[in-house]
């Protein structure tokens, strides 16, 4: 699901639809209610989703009514409180593009959890406690562009320190198609741009790059010493620890650009590696 989502604890396997195409929706129940176990999962079906047609549940009995399906467990088939729950709803994505709340309430052995709330049209969901379930939908463009963005593995920034005023984000990028990288943002620098580093004569060098080229079925690797991300103007110390919000703008080869939200892990070295060498005293 996209950021909002990941907060939530009912959420999509797949928070994208095509408008107007055929959907799969599986919605994740993380846990039970207040450590009880998960009893029954009631989902009301938006009216622009066409053709619901729930799924069986082994050891559920599965109800459709009045716009509102339901799973129901059997006596000893309930949902253990940490147990990560699926329900699968298929049906055909509305004909228009943008977003569509499924609202669930989740009923437990002791107490519920109501999973209803939806932000004004335009804001965030983040600071809701109970958030209904969002599914995005886009045109025919939107969609393929959005399939088209690379898988992101391995992804870490450099932790930084008082006073220091940049640092590096790090990770590999397999491309499924033919794709540029073409935009960082991140609220926790000034600037966020992709950055080569080679060596120009015997001094080493680092400069901003426009666009990134990543070729389809390949995977390019963002590592110190070559190309990365280069946050700038930091806004505060990042922390061995913590986690850095990141947006990734990848343009494909017929020029539509999507977004990939990351929220990507500081550390003070690359993952599983130690002794990594710091970027700085590089000259651009």
């Amino acid at each position: 699901m996209a950021s909002d989502g990941a907060l939530a604890h009912v959420s999509l396997q797949d928070s994208q639809a095509q408008a107007a195409q055929p959907y799969r929706a599986v919605f994740h129940v993380g846990h039970g209610c207040d450590g009880s176990p998960t009893k029954r999962i009631a989902v009301q079906v938006p009216a622009a989703f066409r053709g619901a047609r729930p799924q069986p549940r082994p050891g559920w009995t599965l109800e459709s009514k009045g716009g509102t399906v339901s799973w129901t467990a059997a006596a000893d088939a309930a949902a253990g409180d940490k147990e990560r729950a699926q329900f699968v709803l298929e049906g055909m994505a509305p004909p228009k593009a943008g977003a569509v709340w499924f609202k669930v309430l989740q009923t437990c052995e002791k107490g519920s959890m109501d999973w209803s709330q939806v932000p004004p049209e335009g804001t965030s969901a983040a600071s809701l406690k109970t958030p209904a379930v969002l599914l995005t939908v886009l045109g025919k463009r939107e969609f393929a562009a959005l399939r088209a963005q690379p898988l992101v593995e391995g992804a870490w920034v450099r932790s930084s320190v008082p006073g220091q005023q940049s640092t590096g984000a790090f990770m590999r990028l397999k491309a499924r198609e033919a794709v540029q990288l073409v935009g960082v943002e991140s609220p926790a620098a000034g600037t966020a741009d992709v950055h080569e580093m080679k060596m120009d004569g015997d001094v080493m060098r680092m400069r901003p790059l426009a666009a990134l080229e990543l070729k389809a079925g390949q995977t390019l690797e963002l590592a110190p010493g070559g190309y990365h991300v280069m946050l700038q103007e930091l806004r505060q110390p990042l922390a061995a620890g913590g986690t850095v919000p990141m947006t990734l703008t990848f343009r494909n080869a017929q020029g539509v650009q999507s977004k990939l939200e990351l929220k990507v892990p500081v550390a003070a070295q690359a993952p599983g590696v130690a002794g990594t060498a710091p970027m700085e005293g590089h000259k651009h």
